[in-house]
C-alpha cells in the first residue's frame, strides 16, 4: 500500500522508470484483489505517470475519482482530488481545477489533516481563489431570519428574488448579507454555498 507513495514522489522527482517498475507489481496485486480502492489507487498512479497536462493524465484522474469508494477512505479520495486540481491548474485550467480543490481542502479539514488541508489552500490560492478557515459551527451565530436569506442565497437565488420571496427590500437583504458573510467570514456566494454545505 506503500506504492502510491513511492510512484508519486518519484513522479515529481523525475524518476518515472523506477516508479513504472514499481507500479507494475502494485498494478498485479491489485488485479487481484478487486478492491475498488487500490484500482483508484492505481489509476492515481498511472495519471500521475502520464505526460503532464495530457488527456490520457485527465482520464486516469477521471477514472481513479470514479472508482474511489464514496463511503470510505475520504482521506485517499481527497488526495486524488488534491492531485487531480494540482494537475489541471498547472495545465491552466484553474476554473475546472478549484472543485477539486474545494473538495480535497474541505474533506482534508472534517478529518483534521491541517497539513493536506494548506496544501490544498495553496493550490486553490494559486488557481485564483481566497480560502478562509471558516469555523465548522459558524452557522449556529446566524439568526433565523440570515439562515434563511444565507440558505435562498446559497441556492441560487438573486438578491431580489430573496427581497419578493421574504417580503422585505433588496436593501434589507443586502444588508443581511453583508452581516452573514462577515459572521461566517466568507466574502462571496461561492463560499456561502460551502459553508453551509
Amino acid at each position: 500500500m506503500a506504492t502510491p507513495h513511492l510512484v508519486e514522489a518519484a513522479a515529481y522527482d523525475g524518476r518515472p522508470a523506477r516508479a513504472r517498475t514499481a507500479l507494475a507489481v502494485f498494478d498485479h496485486w491489485a488485479g487481484s484483489t478487486a478492491s475498488p480502492l487500490r484500482r483508484a489507487l492505481s489509476a492515481r498512479c498511472h495519471a500521475l505517470l502520464a505526460p503532464r497536462g495530457s488527456a490520457e493524465a485527465e482520464q486516469q484522474f477521471r477514472r481513479a475519482l470514479s472508482l474511489h469508494p464514496s463511503d470510505a477512505a475520504t482521506f485517499e479520495r481527497a488526495r486524488t482530488e488534491l492531485l487531480f486540481g494540482r494537475e489541471l491548474r498547472r495545465a491552466r485550467r484553474p476554473r475546472e481545477a478549484r472543485g477539486h480543490l474545494h473538495r480535497a481542502w474541505q474533506d482534508f479539514t472534517l478529518l483534521g489533516a491541517q497539513s493536506w488541508a494548506r496544501q490544498a489552500t495553496v493550490e486553490l490560492r494559486a488557481a485564483g481563489e481566497s480560502v478562509g478557515a471558516p469555523d465548522p459551527h459558524a452557522v449556529r451565530l446566524l439568526t433565523g431570519q440570515q439562515l434563511r436569506i444565507a440558505r435562498l442565497v446559497a441556492s441560487g437565488a438573486t438578491n431580489r428574488e430573496v427581497a419578493t420571496q421574504m417580503f422585505l427590500s433588496t436593501r434589507t437583504v443586502d444588508h443581511h448579507l453583508r452581516n452573514i458573510y462577515h459572521r461566517l467570514g466568507i466574502r462571496s456566494r461561492t463560499e456561502l454555498v460551502r459553508a453551509l454545505g
